[in-house]
């Protein structure tokens, strides 16, 4: 491995940005500017950022060129022929001279600040690699984005308590190359990182825009590839993802929401089967030794990027009110009131998963949540959340008594363009004499 330690343009903030490129002319300059746009803090920089393009048939080699005019920092080397990704991040590790090399897909957007928040943790001396956190642009009211959110959901979830690191990476210049024919690059390099005894890290701020499979075809190609690869990671490396266990997955599904509309459970369930298949058929792979390091690109994985990760998505407000909360409040007491308004948030946020954000205002008794999607399924969601509450016995005092409570909800929805549509929704019909709608 060549040493960049005693390279004089190279400073300890340094770092070296890596994009491998393959016919990549409709994200190339998106991606490029997104990093070159990156305000670093702490006397971080960009020394370089090298693009390596292989065996590129379309106007990538072009456009990288043009901008490369126009920012001394950007280097383009231009391969003649696709070895795949593997080798073409070894001609990067090669060519780098900073201290942290950092690897992005031409695919990606970087958000404003992910790249500072990924390379602040460098400053802790045993911090050897650090993983962004990935967004998907796919309309997640379709099956196939839904399967491709829920795909990353489960990512940042399982992430957090063990770091699977992807999409875009940041990793001190300790590693001299990876294996060739490894399909799954990132943990190819999570392996060697953690095996030299750096700590692997997960940064959730540090945000990138992809676009997963738009088809069923795509997705299976996609996901049979990588869990081929996991496969053989483990064997070649001694190192497995924290994805591959079955039990990892099934806790982090509880609680993300994947289940709280009947739609959402079925688009659930369909892709748990999906991915059941891929990773059948990348078991059969490895077993017949077939080389995945050189894949067939999936088409719909590279649309443009830009123009839905900028985009203002659907999002609703849903409002849930404690009907009679102040006759409440009298009765049970202000402490048993509190605790029955955070039942309800409790129970919001256990229905509507990770994706919701989650207010309480005490003195009301109403509990504020926003989402992302359409208002069919936040309608949906809200009934459900009314239903489990009010069929849920809620002990509020010490002394082991029992509160009948009545919700009445409301959803606002905003749609990406034109007015806000606010519709307010009682709760249940039993409840319907009593039941007062909340105002949002």
């Amino acid at each position: 491995m060549t040493s960049h330690a005693a390279d004089p343009v190279a400073h300890a903030g340094d770092c070296s940005v890596g994009v491998m490129a393959y016919n990549e002319e409709a994200n190339i300059a998106d991606s490029l500017a997104s990093i070159t746009a990156q305000q670093l803090t702490g006397g971080r920089r960009v020394a370089e950022l090298i693009v390596v393009a292989s065996g590129c048939e379309d106007k990538t080699c072009a456009i990288v060129a043009d901008i490369a005019s126009q920012d001394s920092r950007i280097r383009l080397i231009d391969e003649p022929h696709r070895q795949g990704k593997a080798a073409a991040i070894n001609v990067f590790i090669d060519a780098a001279r900073s201290p942290l090399l950092v690897l992005v897909s031409a695919d990606l957007l970087v958000k404003d600040g992910a790249l500072d928040a990924l390379l602040s943790h460098f400053d802790d001396p045993a911090v050897g690699m650090v993983g962004g956190h990935p967004t998907p642009v796919n309309d997640e009211t379709t099956f196939l984005g839904h399967a491709v959110h829920l795909q990353w959901r489960l990512h940042d979830r399982i992430s957090v308590k063990s770091p699977k690191l992807g999409e875009m990476v940041a990793f001190r210049s300790v590693v001299p190359s990876i294996p060739l024919d490894t399909a799954v690059d990132e943990l190819s390099l999570q392996a060697i990182v953690g095996q030299l005894g750096y700590r692997l890290v997960y940064e959730p701020r540090a945000i990138v825009y992809n676009r997963g499979p738009a088809t069923v075809a795509d997705f299976l190609r996609q996901r049979r590839r990588i869990y081929a690869g996991h496969l053989r990671v483990r064997k070649q490396q001694g190192y497995s993802a924290p994805t591959m266990s079955s039990w990892v997955i099934a806790r982090a599904l509880r609680g993300s929401g994947s289940f709280a509309t009947p739609k959402a459970a079925l688009r659930t369930i369909g892709t748990i089967l999906l991915e059941g298949c891929a990773r059948a058929l990348g078991t059969y792979d490895v077993i017949r030794r077939r080389q995945g390091h050189m894949w067939e690109i999936s088409p719909s994985t590279k649309q443009h990027v830009s123009a839905d990760a900028h985009a203002d998505h659907p999002h609703n407000v849903a409002v849930f009110h404690i009907v009679d909360f102040h006759r409440q409040r009298l009765e049970v007491g202000a402490h048993a009131s509190r605790q029955l308004t955070r039942r309800v948030a409790d129970h919001v946020r256990q229905d509507f998963g990770s994706a919701a954000i989650v207010s309480i205002i005490q003195q009301t008794g109403t509990v504020i949540a926003t989402l992302p999607g359409n208002r069919a399924d936040a309608d949906l969601a809200a009934r459900q959340v009314v239903r489990r509450f009010e069929s849920t016995q809620v002990r509020l005092n010490d002394c082991g008594a029992a509160a009948p409570p009545t919700l009445a909800y409301a959803i606002v929805a905003f749609p990406s363009a034109g007015p806000s549509l606010a519709t307010a929704v009682p709760g249940p019909a039993h409840h319907s004499d009593r039941a007062r709608t909340a105002a949002s």
